[in-house]
């Protein structure tokens, strides 16, 4: 019989991070459902249980060193390996963030969170994915973080922002350098666009579903052997760097 897969999704308690957990789930994978916060960790737990799907919370603040260490112990433990990670936990830093009057404060949270929480976590998981046959990693970025679409005219590639789009640049920056560091082994590292979702993150203003925005999280996640890594991408398919 084959190994149940196992994954773990960071900010799975809702929104985007919750329906790629849900659509991992459906495929009859093992889920860890990564939050900081225990109600709402614990209450998505017992919801996707409740529609069938084989979910266990997981205690993860991505910018803690201890809680990190913590949650790659767990999973350890529980399982001995990871197949799936999905890097999916991310802030705006806040509004307010045009460049020449920027809070250097939001600045500094929307990077601690979407880059060096991704870095952080990706790390301590990283003996556990060496241990699977088939080690993915999904990092969730926008489109808003492509130079090229934010430096083309007409474009839409969102407000001006200092923190959280450059933070979605440093993170493709990051998912690149993954992929030079690991090309020789077996682990596919991406990343991906969701699109504008309704989701706390921006107000619910989005036109997407937050299921819609998990579909290309769950394609990358389920890439075969010969997929390709150190990419970016959305549901049309490549997205320009």
């Amino acid at each position: 019989m084959d190994e149940q897969t196992i994954a773990l999704v960071t900010g799975a308690n809702k929104g985007i991070g919750y329906e790629i957990a849900a659509g991992l789930g459906a495929l009859g994978w093992s889920v860890g459902i990564g939050a900081r916060d225990a109600g709402r960790r614990e209450a998505a737990v017992a919801k996707l249980r409740a529609a069938g799907a084989d979910v266990f919370g997981v205690p993860l603040d991505v910018t803690d060193d201890r809680r990190v260490a913590a949650a790659a112990e767990l999973i350890g433990e529980r399982a001995g390996r990871l197949d799936v990670l999905v890097n999916n936990a991310g802030v705006t830093g806040g509004m307010g963030q045009m460049p020449t009057t920027a809070d250097l404060d939001a600045v500094r949270t929307a990077v601690e969170t979407n880059v060096l929480g991704v870095i952080r976590v990706t790390n301590a998981m990283l003996p556990l994915l060496r241990h699977s046959a088939s080690p993915r990693i999904v990092n969730m970025s926008s489109s808003v973080g492509s130079l090229t679409l934010q430096s083309t005219p007409g474009s839409e590639a969102g407000p001006i922002g200092a923190g959280y789009a450059p933070s979605k640049t440093f993170l493709n920056a990051v998912t690149i350098q993954y992929a030079r560091e690991l090309r020789d082994t077996n682990i596919l590292i991406n990343a991906a666009c969701p699109g504008y979702c309704a989701t706390d993150l921006n107000g619910h203003r989005g036109y997407r579903t937050p299921q819609q925005g998990a579909a290309i999280a769950i394609k990358l996640a389920t890439l075969p052997d010969d997929g390709p890594t150190g990419g970016f991408f959305d549901d049309a398919g490549v997205v320009p760097w």
